[in-house]
């Protein structure tokens, strides 16, 4: 029974994730956590093992569009991959309370944006481009980049997107669309190896992630299709009183686990 509502959650984390553009970790961390898992390293751990499976799926899809820049995925990608180990060890020194207080900061990020009818990926503008003149300033600072986003992406057990897309466009002069196309395409070394590391500290429940995982595989196939029905700013909104709430919860589970 477990199986198949995690099945159901995973459709519906899928297909919301793929109709508003956010990363299906926002919301699989509070599911797990409250429902599922005893600590929240355990639902960072899990949820991070879910998303190299959505980010293969993903990828697969823009490569047949031919938008991903390869060339920048091999610069992010070593940097971005020792991140992910790093913050998903960085884990093991916070208090389940605390590692919830600050997730429940960082939701709500994408939050506000949902309120306010946007996405994170369109809090920022295109810029064209492509690289800086200095080809080694370009490397440094795309490598530089990555470590932050890969640490907060094994920390949080989130695709880096929600960060990596708009510090792309607006730092590395990189195309919306190639940008969002090449952040899921370099999160899946980064995710592989925190979900690793998220398994040998004990935090990774492959019984729990698994069938979340199909779940989402399936949910991003069909959400596309709904979107065309639905007003995307009034989606948008509605779900960011969604994630208010999550992140409230997260937060105050965070709080007053340290008050008890």
């Amino acid at each position: 029974m477990d199986f198949l509502l995690l099945v159901v959650a995973g459709a519906l984390i899928g297909a919301v994730s793929s109709m508003i553009g956010v990363g299906g970790g926002i919301l699989m961390v509070p599911l797990l956590s409250f429902f599922y898992v005893s600590t929240t390293q355990e639902a960072v751990g899990t949820s991070l093992a879910a998303v190299v499976v959505t980010s293969i799926s993903s990828s697969l899809h823009y490569a047949r569009k031919n938008v991903i820049d390869y060339r920048l995925a091999l610069v992010l990608m070593p940097s971005l991959t020792a991140g992910a180990w790093l913050g998903a060890w960085l884990t093991g020194f916070i208090s389940s309370e605390g590692l919830s207080l600050l997730f429940g900061l960082l939701l709500l990020y994408p939050a506000v944006l949902m309120l306010l009818g946007r996405e994170p990926k369109e809090a920022v503008s295109a810029r064209q481009g492509g690289a800086t003149s200095n080809a080694w300033h370009y490397v440094l600072q795309a490598s530089a980049f990555g470590v932050v986003f890969g640490v907060a992406s094994g920390f949080f057990g989130v695709g880096s997107g929600i960060l990596m897309v708009p510090a792309m466009v607006l730092l590395l002069k990189v195309e919306m669309l190639q940008a969002v196309a090449t952040s899921l395409l370099v999160m899946m070394p980064s995710a592989l190896v925190g979900s690793i590391q998220h398994w040998f500290q004990h935090n990774l429940h492959a019984e729990l992630m698994i069938p979340v995982a199909l779940g989402i595989i399936v949910g991003t196939q069909v959400g596309p299709r709904i979107a065309i029905a639905i007003s995307r700013v009034q989606l948008r909104r509605a779900f960011g009183v969604v994630l208010v709430y999550a992140a409230l919860n997260m937060i105050w589970k965070g709080v007053a686990g340290w008050g008890g």
